[in-house]
């Protein structure tokens, strides 16, 4: 969303050094293709055989067999095989030999627990863990899951899951017992690892009847094995159907060379999920090859992280960037953890940790950014930020206020990549690059090796006009599958009914004349008054700028043979929304974004709903308007906030 005051505005720009000592730089050397980006990316799309191939190399990927052929062709886009003679095991890649005394993790949680985990402490514990599994009969193809806070062991219990071929999943423990159901109770998982409960917001939240009620629920689970977290006293597996305290779990283990189970290119690594919003959670299933060369890819040539980098993501276990963090032990980094509120306790706690911990690459949501920026803290005022090399965002629409926000108020000199994929690809389709310069509200590029185009209506390519972000070749971190998916039905129909053998991901985007991507939302949650297609974010862009607003959603409601825009607003604290201003928000949205955008109706609400990753969910409120029901409250953050959409008088005049 350019800013019409300001449509080409430059924010940064690497220097000659920079380009030339990036990754990426050595990369394009390295495959001959040095003039430029554009060149790189037509190249890794066109010939995607010796791109990833050069990729596999070039990351130093770890496995056995032969890359060639690299790509085997289907008859369609689904029907693609990749490195069908490699056998490797992810675990192995993200465990390669280091320094016993590096450290591999950094963990926080709130004010309340502080670790750090060397490389060598890691593999000890991952190999204690692994024996325990195997001695109770895990093996390949096993599932194996954790209700879990973003901690080190939860990275523990995944590598030692995945080291023996075993399927991984996990939730954060805010899903409560039903969201936790509804997802692990598909994949009927034959371990589960749990804590006796977490902070947020420096309160306690115990979990000790929840860990009863999952046992009683999930009957496929052997051990539920209960790791004693925070306030540990008197914590026990009592109760617990099939439960097993970790330390007395692993007490017969001791430390040993690691042994890993090789499997295919394209055997099940993570069990992930759909939002879930208006019906059961799908479970995409990807593999230990695609996932790990897509994220050596996103990692060391769109994030230029190296080995020594320290990478930090604000992110859940219920999150695909949980993973995408995860994977940066792979490029060498130091992953730095956080659990709890970033916000206690007080608003400057993340930018405290960048400092403390020198963190290189600071990931996180664009609605944090948004408001670190409204609570008017100035942290370049306050913090030094020296480390910082790359600010990532992703989760929503990162407005162009906010890139701006972020030179202004947090740090001139930093590659600012608002990215964008999914949990169905477990990566990007629009990446960072830090040899590409940034433009105001605007993504720097489309992901080498993706072939992103954008498609009007009648399913044409467009440049310079909005339509649908789809991919037209196949790529190495397609879903193997969904669970329990008979015939592949629900798998075509979510990603290639709608444009026969493309990928189409839901975005509505603009590819521009220069090569970046704008985001406008979500394509189902795009409006059409008067047959006029309208990104919602076109909307919030502008109204969320207003001091007076924290944040928004719109919906179309139907209405007199048409579709007419609803606007919902939560205010500031002691901001009512009197006709003042609601001829000021409409007044913002005419001048800025036109006529069409205007709101019917501007209605003020106490929350807005969303997912456990922060994306709010403008369907669900679409269908209370519409007196629909909503089949799975349980995978919404604040479910409790939907009532206040139900029967507004408002709406039925």
């Amino acid at each position: 969303m350019t800013s019409p005051e300001a449509p080409d505005l430059k924010l940064w720009e690497p220097n000659p050094q920079q380009t030339a000592e990036s990754n990426i730089g050595k990369f394009a050397r390295l495959v001959g293709k040095e003039q430029g980006y554009p060149e790189l990316y037509d190249w890794s799309v066109n010939d995607m055989d010796a791109f990833w191939r050069a990729v596999w190399e070039f990351t130093a990927a770890v496995g056995e067999g032969e890359v060639e052929p690299v790509l085997v062709q289907g008859e369609t886009m689904r029907d693609a095989q990749w490195m069908p003679n490699m056998r490797l095991n992810y675990a192995q890649n993200l465990l390669r030999e280091r320094p016993r005394n590096d450290e591999a993790i950094v963990f926080r949680a709130e004010n309340k627990i502080t670790a750090c985990w060397t490389y060598g402490e890691l593999v000890d514990e991952v190999s204690r863990l692994a024996q325990a599994l195997k001695a109770q009969g895990v093996s390949k193809g096993d599932r194996v899951a954790g209700v879990m806070p973003n901690m080190p062991e939860a990275i523990i219990a995944m590598l030692a899951a995945t080291s023996l071929g075993a399927i991984w999943s996990s939730c954060s423990p805010d899903f409560g017992v039903n969201g936790v159901v509804d997802r692990f109770g598909q994949i009927e998982p034959k371990v589960l690892f749990v804590v006796n409960g977490y902070y947020y917001n420096g309160k306690w939240q115990d979990l000790t009847e929840t860990n009863r009620e999952l046992s009683r629920h999930l009957g496929s689970v052997e051990n539920l094995v209960v790791l004693p977290f925070g306030e540990t006293e008197g914590t026990s597996a009592d109760g617990v159907r099939n439960g097993i305290l970790w330390a007395d779990f692993v007490s017969a283990c001791q430390p040993r060379p690691l042994e890993f189970t090789l499997v295919e290119f394209a055997h099940p690594l993570f069990i992930m999920y759909s939002s879930g919003t208006t019906n059961k959670p799908k479970c995409i299933v990807h593999g230990h090859g695609g996932t790990l060369l897509q994220h050596l890819k996103e990692h060391q040539l769109h994030a230029d992280i190296r080995p020594g980098d320290r990478l930090f993501y604000f992110t859940t276990c219920g999150w695909m960037m949980w993973n995408w963090l995860v994977s940066g032990l792979a490029s060498g980094a130091t992953l730095i953890l956080y659990d709890g509120s970033p916000f206690y306790p007080g608003g400057k706690t993340l930018f405290d940790y960048i400092d403390a911990e020198k963190i290189t690459h600071f990931g996180t949501s664009a609605k944090y950014i948004d408001a670190v920026s409204k609570s008017g803290l100035e942290p370049r005022k306050t913090h030094s930020l020296e480390s910082v090399k790359v600010i990532l965002s992703t989760g929503s629409v990162l407005v162009p206020e906010s890139f701006d926000f972020v030179y202004r108020s947090i740090k001139e000199d930093v590659c600012l990549s608002s990215i964008s994929g999914g949990t169905d690809i477990i990566g990007c389709f629009a990446a960072g690059n830090p040899t590409l310069p940034v433009y105001r509200g605007e993504l720097q590029c489309r992901a080498l090796g993706m072939k992103v185009e954008v498609f009007d209506e009648n399913g044409k390519p467009i440049v310079g006009e909005k339509g649908e972000l789809v991919c037209t070749a196949p790529f190495p971190s397609q879903p193997i599958c969904f669970w329990s998916d008979e015939n592949d039905e629900k798998y075509r129909e979510a990603y290639f009914e709608k444009y026969p053998n493309y990928w189409s991901q839901g975005d509505y985007v603009e590819l521009t004349e220069r090569g970046t991507m704008i985001f406008y939302g979500r394509s189902d949650a795009v409006l059409n008054p008067g047959g006029v297609r309208i990104g919602t974010a076109e909307i919030y862009r502008q109204v969320e700028s207003m001091p007076e607003i924290l944040e928004s959603l719109a919906i179309g409601q139907e209405w007199d043979n048409d579709i007419r825009i609803v606007l919902f607003v939560r205010l500031q604290d002691g901001v009512v929304l009197d006709d003042a201003l609601i001829k000021a928000v409409k007044t913002r949205i005419r001048q800025n974004a036109s006529p069409r955008h205007v709101p019917a109706k501007v209605i003020a609400v106490t929350d807005i709903p969303r997912t456990k990753s922060g994306k709010i969910v403008e369907l669900a409120v679409k269908k209370i308007v519409h007196g629909e029901p909503i089949k799975n409250v349980e995978a919404l953050a604040n479910p409790e906030s939907l009532a206040q959409f139900k029967g507004i008088p408002e709406l039925q005049r």
